[in-house]
């Protein structure tokens, strides 16, 4: 960025200078050019007082007009255009002299003026012309330098100036861009120490994006750090219990029938546990995995939730919670999978953290185009400081029930992956020891619809 804002300060400079000086080139010729004109009024105006009888070298170096020193070219005209005297001699007499501009705006105006460029373009002849009382036309020439000779004649000159001037310049653009890029390194150091910016006011929104892209990604890398140590945690106590109970059999120490039946039990809930939590794992990578394109599909959401609260029915039964629902056929597009996955981690959540004698009540409508799926319970409830919270991985708001229980602390971050990838509402009412309430908001399809 650096070298292509110097690079960019040496090219406008570059710019200007040749700018400038052809600027001042072409307001120079300009003002040399009123000069040579005016030089030639106030000469033609000395020598319009004589007749042209008396243009001699003589007379008019008198009069304060030395031809010869000057370089002037005196010609008389008359309004046909026949030249009567010329003081380089009689070559252009029989010439019709009426068509040149200068003598045509004399001849109109009183007076007139012109500048032709000689053949080589070395040098310009510069033509006054003005009425004489006599009724003639006396014009006044005088060559000078064209604009080329004159740049060329000036150019090693002009050649020294604009190196100095751009030496001056690029050292210049030096300091300005070390000036201009100064607050930028700076705000790039304390960004990275996590410390406060002040840098230029336009450039303030691309620091404050900055830092929370920053803050999230350190926010990104903690939640993957927890979730490592979590997953490694929640691997090991079913894996530890497994390999205890599988020792104690496997050297002897257990003779009873009833203790080896009890600890098969365990090594067979501790294997569930551990293979539950690592297909919830998995499912949770393949929903991290944005680039995996899922095919949508038309679904009853209905019909998802009556198989669901079918499949939970003995589960709830047998933890004395009466689960039921009610509702209509509702239709949106998503994948079964992940409508199932849905409605049965929020339903098993309500029925594992209720409390004996307890209900869960499912329903699904259609409001508005919307679908709207609610699960509520009068369970232990959700005390406010954790309700923020509750759909990180593994967080868990009583851990010794959850365990107890049999969750993994996965089933509502699922919950919430499924939701963001159908950029579905959630919206939570939750009091402890009163019970929970989740809705969930997701956009509609008509019934008819293919």
């Amino acid at each position: 960025m650096k070298k292509r804002i110097n690079g960019q300060l040496i090219r406008i400079a570059a710019l200007a200078i040749v700018s400038t000086m052809l600027l001042m080139a072409a307001v120079g010729y300009r003002l040399f050019t009123g000069q040579i004109i005016d030089s030639l009024r106030i000469q033609s105006q000395v020598i319009r007082q004589m007749t042209y009888r008396e243009y001699l070298p003589e007379k008019l170096a008198a009069a304060g007009v030395n031809a010869e020193q000057d370089g002037l070219r005196i010609t008389v005209i008359t309004i046909d255009g026949v030249v009567l005297y010329d003081t380089e001699g009689n070559a252009e007499q029989m010439e019709d002299h009426s068509s040149r501009p200068e003598v045509k705006e004399a001849l109109l105006q009183g007076e007139g003026w012109d500048i032709r460029q000689s053949a080589t373009m070395a040098k310009n002849t510069f033509y006054y012309a003005v009425k004489t009382e006599e009724g003639l036309i006396l014009r006044v020439a005088r060559e000078a330098d064209s604009i080329i000779r004159i740049f060329t004649e000036g150019l090693p000159v002009i050649v020294i100036f604009v190196l100095i001037v751009f030496g001056i310049c690029v050292l210049f653009a030096h300091m300005l861009t070390a000036g201009l890029m100064k607050p930028v390194r700076e705000a790039a150091a304390r960004l990275e120490k996590q410390e406060e910016v002040i840098t230029y006011e336009e450039l303030q929104p691309l620091v404050d994006t900055i830092r929370k892209q920053n803050e999230s990604l350190l926010a990104s890398v903690k939640i993957r750090q927890d979730f490592t140590a979590n997953v490694s945690h929640e691997l090991k106590t079913p894996l530890t219990s497994i390999i205890g109970y599988a020792e104690l059999i496997e050297s002897g120490m257990v003779e009873k029938t009833e203790d080896i039946s009890h600890f098969v039990t365990e090594i067979h809930k501790s294997s569930n546990r551990l293979l539950t939590l690592i297909n919830d794992i998995i499912r949770l990578s393949e929903l991290d995995a944005e680039e995996k394109e899922e095919v949508l599909e038309r679904i009853n959401l209905y019909d998802i939730v009556e198989a669901c609260v079918g499949m939970l029915q003995i589960n709830a039964e047998r933890l004395h919670v009466k689960i039921s629902m009610q509702g209509e056929a509702a239709y949106v597009y998503s994948t079964r999978q992940m409508m199932e996955e849905l409605v049965y981690n929020l339903c098993d959540n309500a029925i594992r953290y209720n409390k004996e004698d307890g209900r869960v009540e499912v329903s699904v409508w259609n409001r508005s185009g919307k679908v709207i799926l609610t699960v509520k319970d009068n369970g232990i409830g959700i005390p406010k400081e954790h309700q923020d919270r509750i759909f990180e991985r593994f967080y868990r708001v009583d851990k010794g029930r959850s365990k107890s229980t049999g969750g993994t602390g996965l089933g509502l971050a699922i919950v919430k992956h499924i939701l963001t990838k159908h950029e579905a509402k959630i919206e939570l009412d939750s009091e402890a020891g009163r019970g929970t309430q989740i809705k969930i908001i997701l956009t509609g399809i008509s019934g008819d619809a293919v």
